[in-house]
């Protein structure tokens, strides 16, 4: 049966800034992950996408059954290149109808080239992405991390199942069916359920996933070939590495560099103000991992501070902050990895350095990493409710924080005048009304969790085409539980939607007290 239908491979490469040219769409009444509106003369019209043709992987990575903002995320963190396995709008539906089983179809495709042929495993020399295990970091929200674990009898592994939409889980990266490798730093592959749960169990409020999709778990199992962690991908990991490139001014760097604690590492210390470091964007109490290319991560200070002087006039660090290396500690993975993956911190990638002792030369910071992040914001409702306004301008997509109250909920949070609103309790409002946002936070109960953006930065994504999702943003603590036990009083409107057409300053926005 599965022979009457033939999906196809299309991959995408475009250029930095370019769009693909195409929407992603689901629509009511209507199955699978539809394209829209190729553009005439786009990559996604040169690689043979085509109006109503549905999405069943991305990358290897079946998707057909996966929430449509997954799917969207999945395209959009593959950067400048993407590889798109599709079936044409009426094959899929007679597929769906015959009740064709849409993951062997595909999977059975994804082995077999136009030719009949095996399809290397290096495609235009870039390996593709769906063959390497991903790391996953998770931070509870509430009591529940919002997945499963299921066993198959007969079978060795744990995978991950019933992923809560706009959960933890699934903010975090992790896909239904996805098979655990390990559990903070530790392997899980031949423990048994109940060992597994324990784990997570005692893993508290974060955990670390080595996770690797379904297929290609199966087929490393088939081939007996071991998984190799060295190959992770580090992509949707919200903390990263930066890389710090300095010239040295006449009164050198400007920074100090003393032994970490417990002599873990060195740290930067005492930054001259106005120093290349300062210029450079080096922070106090960063941890350095490595040296023009080289890990440091073991060596002496005196040999550190050597490896800085032989660079001569510029040097280029590998820094973490604290946040991002206790993430890196509880993986059990070297931030260094981005080196020896290839990978740099703005999620480009570039050659590695023949030889770890010579010099490696590295692109400008991205603008990005100038720019303030997105920010999780948990509000708990008092006497007075949230102690903000929501503002919408008409005709303009978006709702935006104003009038935050000093020592108000809002305030305490760190909402600040001039925030857009991009989602409400894991749920994205970018283009829902203003209405709707409204009620949104109306109806949340007695706490409710934003994610916010400085004016600047949205529009920097915007600019740069980059969704702007929670995983950018800095994980928030456990709720405390008094906050928990706070009465709910209610949220108020304090004055109705203005509908004049007289010129005054309220005309045009939508103003609601919270």
């Amino acid at each position: 049966m599965a022979a009457t239908f033939n999906p196809r491979e299309c991959k995408l490469s475009k250029q930095e800034g370019q769009t693909y040219g195409f929407f992603l769409r689901i629509e009511k009444d209507t199955d699978g992950h539809l394209v829209r509106v190729v553009e005439q003369g786009s990559p996604a019209e040169k690689a043979g996408l085509l109006d109503g043709d549905r999405v069943l992987r991305v990358n290897g990575i079946f998707v057909d059954k996966e929430e449509h903002a997954q799917v969207v995320d999945l395209v959009r963190k593959s950067g400048n290149s993407v590889s798109l396995l599709v079936l044409d709008g009426n094959s899929y539906e007679k597929a769906i109808k015959k009740q064709v089983d849409l993951r062997e179809l595909s999977d059975s495709q994804k082995e077999l080239g136009l030719n009949g042929r095996k399809m290397a495993a290096v495609v235009n020399g870039e390996a593709q992405s769906w063959t390497r295990p991903r790391l996953c970091y998770l931070v509870k929200d509430g009591n529940s991390y919002g997945f499963s674990l299921q066993t198959v009898q007969g079978k060795a592994g744990v995978c991950v199942t019933d992923i809560t939409p706009h959960g933890v889980a699934m903010r975090a990266g992790v896909l239904s069916d996805d098979h655990l490798i390990e559990v903070n730093g530790e392997n899980v592959e031949n423990a048994n359920h109940e060992q597994v749960v324990e784990k997570v169990k005692k893993a508290g409020a974060r955990i670390v996933f080595l996770l690797m999709d379904r297929d290609t778990y199966k087929r490393h199992r088939e081939q007996k070939k071991p998984i190799l962690r060295d190959t992770a991908s580090l992509e949707l990991l919200p903390l990263r590495p930066r890389v710090v490139e300095m010239k040295r001014g006449s009164d050198g760097y400007g920074f100090y560099l003393r032994a970490g604690p417990e002599h873990t590492g060195q740290v930067i210390k005492d930054i001259d103000s106005g120093s290349p470091a300062e210029a450079a964007g080096l922070k106090k109490n960063d941890l350095l991992v490595a040296v023009n290319g080289q890990c440091v991560e073991r060596l002496d200070h005196d040999s550190v501070v050597e490896m800085i002087r032989k660079g001569g006039e510029q040097t280029s660090l590998l820094v973490v902050d604290k946040d991002t290396d206790s993430m890196y500690r509880l993986a059990g993975f070297s931030p260094f990895l981005y080196y020896k993956n290839g990978g740099l911190p703005n999620g480009s990638v570039t050659q590695a350095p023949a030889s770890t002792s010579a010099p490696l030369t590295m692109p400008s910071p991205d603008p990005m990493e100038e720019v303030p992040m997105p920010r999780l914001c948990r509000l708990v409702k008092g006497d007075n409710g949230y102690g903000f306004h929501l503002n919408a301008i008409q005709g303009v997509p978006g709702s935006f924080i104003k009038e935050v109250q000093n020592g108000g909920p809002a305030a305490m949070a760190g909402l600040e005048d001039g925030d857009i609103i991009v989602e409400v309790d894991g749920e994205n409002v970018l283009e829902e009304p203003y209405e709707k946002v409204v009620d949104r936070i109306q109806s949340s109960g007695k706490e409710v969790t934003l994610l916010v953006c400085a004016k600047k930065s949205y529009d920097y994504f915007q600019a740069k085409n980059i969704a702007i999702v929670s995983a950018m943003a800095k994980p928030l603590p456990d709720a405390r539980a008094e906050a928990l036990a706070e009465p709910e009083p209610s949220l108020h409107v304090a004055r109705e939607r203005a509908q004049s057409t007289a010129s005054h300053s309220s005309s045009q926005s939508e103003d609601t007290q919270m």
